[in-house]
């Protein structure tokens, strides 16, 4: 059991997991103290972490709800911006393991575990690092918004640039798979479909809509990415 302990903290996969880690802690942060500042009581944002553990749809349920939305219409929007989870435990699949072990990881499947395990070589050390990264996160995105509630309308999200942190993380985990062209051309027409909706779509669809990309290189070159 020391051995193995030892033998995972010198992991190289540890400072992405923790890294990734760090910036949802960020932006629960800001989460949490949005929804302060919009009305919402303190013990809201971070019971909602622990429920759903799904940020972008936590932030459009809870801006939906703060501007006098219908709670029903808020939770279909959520469920609809959770639809991405559908691909992502698609591609995790190879990574989740068996036996009790897979059953726990399923849990630990989001934007970022799935990223660093895709960026990952083999399946073990993918496997490694969906398990580091989806345990931190679970650990980080309560914790984030429950500070950020509890400092309230203290913290300017914006100002503080707590916002760009989780982009910017997710950017740095997709840049190797510009090397590849079956991997870049429906990244890079997603990315510009996801552009071209922004500016409209509520928070979190962009992303989902940008799953076109698929249909659309399929239609174009008669074949799958």
């Amino acid at each position: 059991m020391r051995t193995k302990w030892r033998t995972m903290r010198t992991d190289p996969l540890l400072r992405p997991a923790a890294l990734l880690s760090v910036a949802v802690l960020c932006v629960g942060l800001a989460y949490g103290a949005q929804a302060v500042a919009a009305g919402l009581p303190w013990w809201f944002a971070p019971l909602l972490a622990i429920l759903v553990l799904a940020a972008s749809s936590e932030m459009l349920f809870v801006g939906l709800i703060a501007a006098g939305g219908s709670p029903l219409l808020a939770f279909a929007a959520g469920a609809m911006v959770n639809v991405r989870h559908l691909p992502y435990g698609l591609a995790a699949a190879p990574y989740l393991g068996t036996g009790p072990g897979r059953f726990a990881r399923i849990h630990l499947i989001n934007d970022e575990s799935v990223a660093l395990a895709l960026a990952q070589p083999d399946e073990t050390s993918g496997r490694r690092g969906l398990t580091y990264a989806g345990t931190g996160i679970a650990l980080a995105w309560p914790t984030g918004a429950a500070a950020g509630a509890a400092l309230g309308s203290v913290i300017r999200p914006e100002s503080l640039g707590l916002d760009a942190v989780f982009p910017a993380v997710i950017l740095a985990l997709v840049m190797p798979a510009l090397r590849a062209d079956d991997t870049r051309r429906p990244l890079l027409v997603g990315a510009a479909l996801a552009l071209a909706v922004a500016p409209w779509a509520p928070t979190g669809l962009a992303p989902v809509l940008a799953l076109a990309a698929i249909p659309v290189l399929r239609l174009a070159t008669g074949s799958w990415p």
